[in-house]
């Protein structure tokens, strides 16, 4: 298949010829004008292909040497020739021989002499020819590195904070893993853009929270923020194992064999109590947004359950505090790379955030609305800014109904009470299955139906004041929008997208590494209700996230849950839900007891971001309405149990 070449649509042809002939190029001297955009003049057959092995400082395995992390690069070959140095894109993965990388499991592969061949993903294809090099980094204790996995922590962090260095003159890297010729990276100007999805995205977040000179930008896709967060959603455990387990799944065999103590190291620091340690600590880079340099290009899935959207959420408004440059793209999948449901607009996006950059062209990107946000399968929106201007934290109290656990939600606050007792066989889905329908597992709190379409964008917070029948208890809180729609289906396997036979290419290919990847579309589902937000925790956690104690049978709790971030219009015609319930199963694991817990609505409220703020509540559900008749809602089908890693 013949390769593709995208062209932004902003330009006339007259402009796309010029900024071709300018492009042809890179020297500032014989340019009339300042290029718009970079053009792919340059071979990718005859890149240069190398491995370095970059000292991180570290001795994680013990061995009395420095750990060394294997670099491969390709790169243009005329820059060098021409006497000019190129940008960096670069992904740090513990993917590269384990898993793979992208929706075909892609793996690097090497020739005799240990150059790599392919390397996973369209990055090399599409920028190497563009004048950017490309550098995929092996995690420590990964593939062809030294060291060992410490699951976001400073070896983790290091293992890509030393190749910036090394590529801005400030580290040394050698010709082999042991031993070596020492190799310089005269061929870059240093800087850098990281990418990557899931756990590689998250090693950009860290490696930007260390402030490191020469790193100009992020584009963390899925990733985690902090990962506490990860593994429990304030003190309620999300799965059953922890970072050891995932380091294991990742390591190569040498590191299996020498990483022991690390592993030991990162079981004893996070205990299924869900209590915080210093291992979390030193693991939440949000706390450390303040030194962050680079730009980020944020993106994620709104109903992603691996990588939940607490992390995004988080970490855009500590970034937002310190006024990093940023922008986001928010989708309705799951775990799913952009690439893979909205291709064309995202390598012409991503090709535009580099050459700005990195390349420093004025192509406007910077002065384009902040926020995309697909708000039906394939259909997108735009916003100026993130949250919107004009969001408000707008808050809704519960009120007992006409029927036993189905209420109301509004302004006012309501006296009275509901009664729940955990089921951890049941979902979120069945809950909003049955928000109509009195049912002992949830209590359920509805608007009015909306006379103009209500949209949340941000974080929501729900205080619950509870008292529990047994020495402990989980809670979850979930914003439901209630009326029907046509949605990507993130509970599918695929979590949104079907993959089809046919290919388009992005970029040049080689005999070994192919440019043409195969297309995706929407896979949708109708239904009757779309869960909007979700938060969970531990009530034996209501004083602090430190340490968790027994609760008192008979005795009032009031906690907080933080609902992960979201962008949804609840649409005229439908109605915004509250559900609060125990276990939310698969996404949660249950308490050691099986509680009933008595709900006082004078003490319970919901926090949530709406654009307009309490104005537009009002003005939204002014006309009244009766109750909802009883029935049940059709919905995606219960959430699968993810294999608990930030897959790739």
């Amino acid at each position: 298949m013949p390769n593709r070449t995208r062209m932004t649509l902003w330009r006339t042809p007259a402009a796309a010829v010029v900024a071709t002939l300018i492009a042809a190029f890179l020297a500032p001297a014989t340019a009339q004008a300042a290029p718009r955009e970079s053009r792919p003049v340059y071979s990718y057959a005859h890149a240069i292909r190398e491995s370095v092995w970059v000292d991180t400082g570290l001795d994680e395995d013990g061995d009395g040497r420095g750990d060394r992390v294997a670099a491969d690069i390709v790169r243009p070959s005329e820059p060098a020739r021409q006497g000019r140095k190129v940008p960096v894109v670069m992904d740090a993965s513990p993917y590269y021989s384990c898993c793979g990388r992208g929706n075909e499991s892609q793996r690097k592969t090497y020739d005799a002499q240990g150059h790599v061949v392919q390397m996973p993903l369209f990055y090399d294809n599409y920028f190497v020819p563009r004048g950017y090099a490309f550098v995929g980094v092996d995690l420590a204790g990964t593939n062809r590195s030294g060291g060992c996995v410490d699951v976001g922590g400073r070896s983790d962090i290091l293992s890509a904070k030393a190749v910036i260095d090394w590529l801005n003159g400030r580290a040394r890297a050698y010709s082999s893993r042991t031993g070596g010729t020492p190799v310089k990276a005269g061929w870059t100007n240093g800087r850098t853009g990281m990418i990557g999805k899931s756990w590689d995205g998250t090693i950009a977040n860290g490696v930007a929270a260390t402030g490191v000179k020469g790193l100009k930008t992020i584009v963390p896709i899925s990733a985690i923020s902090s990962w506490y967060d990860y593994y429990f959603a304030q003190g309620a455990p999300l799965y059953d194992g922890g970072p050891d387990e995932l380091a294991g799944y990742v390591e190569s065999a040498d590191a299996q064999a020498h990483c022991a103590d690390v592993r030991r190291r990162l079981a004893d620091g996070s205990p299924r109590s869900g209590d915080w340690t210093s291992l979390w600590t030193e693991r939440n880079y949000v706390e450390d947004a303040a030194k962050v340099r680079a730009s980020v290009f944020l993106v994620h899935g709104m109903q992603d359950l691996n990588v939940r959207t607490k992390h995004f959420g988080q970490w855009w408004d500590a970034l937002a505090r310190h006024g990093v440059e940023r922008k986001i793209w928010l989708s309705q999948t799951g775990h799913v790379d952009p690439f893979d449901y909205r291709r064309g607009a995202w390598v012409d996006t991503l090709h535009r955030w580099f050459d700005h950059e990195l390349l420093g062209y004025d192509n406007g990107i910077d002065r384009e609305p902040m926020a995309d946000v697909e708000r039906h399968p394939d259909q997108w929106v735009t916003s100026a800014a993130w949250p919107p201007h004009g969001t408000r934290a707008t808050v809704l109290h519960p009120a007992a109904g006409s029927r036993a656990g189905v209420g109301t939600l509004g302004p006012r606050r309501a006296a009275g009470t509901e009664t729940f007792t955990d089921d951890p066989a049941l979902s979120e889905t069945e809950w909003a299955a049955r928000l109509t329908t009195p049912t002992p597992e949830k209590a359920g709190f509805l608007t009015e139906p909306l006379t103009h379409g209500l949209r949340l964008a941000g974080s929501a917070e729900v205080t619950v004041t509870a008292t529990p029948t047994t020495a402990s208890a989980h809670l979850s809180a979930v914003l439901v929008d209630v009326g029907p729609d046509t949605i990507r289906d993130y509970a599918d396997s695929a979590e949104g997208i079907a993959t089809l036979p046919r290919r388009d290419c992005w970029g040049e290919s080689t005999a070994g590494d192919s440019a043409c990847f195969k297309a995706t579309r929407a896979k949708t589902a109708a239904v009757d209700y779309t869960v909007v937000s979700r938060g969970w925790a531990d009530l034996g956690h209501y004083g602090s996230a430190a340490e968790g104690v027994p609760l008192t049978p008979g005795r009032s709790y009031t906690m907080t849950l933080h609902l992960a971030a979201t962008d949804h219009v609840v649409p005229e015609g439908h109605r915004l839900a509250l559900i609060v319930a125990g276990t939310d199963k698969d996404l949660i694991d249950p308490p050691s007891t099986r509680p009933t817990l008595t709900v006082d609505l004078s003490r319970t409220a919901a926090k949530v971001p709406l654009v307009g703020g309490a104005a537009a509540f009002d003005r939204a559900t002014s006309g009244g309405g009766a109750a909802p008749a009883p029935t049940v809602l059709k919905g995606v089908h219960a959430p699968h149990p993810d294999r608990h890693v930030p897959t790739p």
